[in-house]
């Protein structure tokens, strides 16, 4: 299978498109099955070192797992807030959706009980497949114009024991998902100053023999 120009154009434009969403952005509109389906289909389809496939991705609907998860979100934000003390835009930033979101998704790694073909010498690549999978999964959301966010003010012990999930796992990732009432044209903490983005300069370097 061979792309066009025109097939790399729109690529470029649902990656520049993507946002992170939070729960002021998330509006009362069902997710179609197959949509979501096709979302996480998107997903298992990303690249796994070994071909190992390690993700598994639990669909949290109950409002009462999510009050717990929220008030575990509420719990480490207290703290947070204390770090960032001296930034008066810290405890003005909504930074979760977990009960606006149609959806909760805990991604998790399943810890290897094998070897593993290319995870032998560097142990966190099977961590790193999950977030290929996890990044395919926010841009085929984002090509349905559906809205991701990823709760990162979680602990992840924490989130596992409330939702039953044994040590055989690592939560990689707690993510919210839903139609929204609208995609930023500029990533949130770019508009409000929080930080710049970094042009391709700025992160893109060359090394030769010279260099040694």
């Amino acid at each position: 299978m061979t792309f066009s120009l025109q097939d790399a154009q729109f690529l470029q434009q649902i990656l520049s498109a993507r946002r992170d969403v939070r729960g002021n952005r998330y509006i009362d509109k069902v997710i179609e099955p197959e949509i979501l389906e096709a979302i996480l289909e998107a997903a298992n389809s990303a690249p796994s070192v070994g071909f190992s496939q390690p993700w598994e991705f639990v669909i949290i609907e109950d409002p009462l797992l999510r009050g717990k998860i929220f008030a575990q979100f509420e719990h480490e934000n207290s703290k947070a807030k204390k770090i960032f003390h001296g930034n008066l835009l810290y405890p003005t930033l909504k930074l979760e959706g977990i009960k606006e979101a149609s959806y909760n998704i805990a991604v998790l790694y399943k810890k290897p009980t094998k070897a593993i073909l290319g995870q032998t010498t560097q142990k966190k690549v099977g961590e790193y497949s999950v977030v290929c999978a996890i990044q395919n999964l926010w841009l085929m959301a984002r090509a349905y114009n559906i809205g991701v966010g990823w709760v990162s003010v979680l602990k992840p012990k924490k989130i596992k024991k409330i939702l039953g999930i044994s040590s055989d796992y690592k939560l990689i990732a707690y993510l919210t998902m839903g139609y929204v009432n609208e995609f930023l044209d500029q990533p949130e903490l770019q508009t409000l100053n929080w930080e710049t983005k970094k042009e391709l300069k700025e992160v893109t370097s060359i090394r030769t023999n010279n260099d040694h």
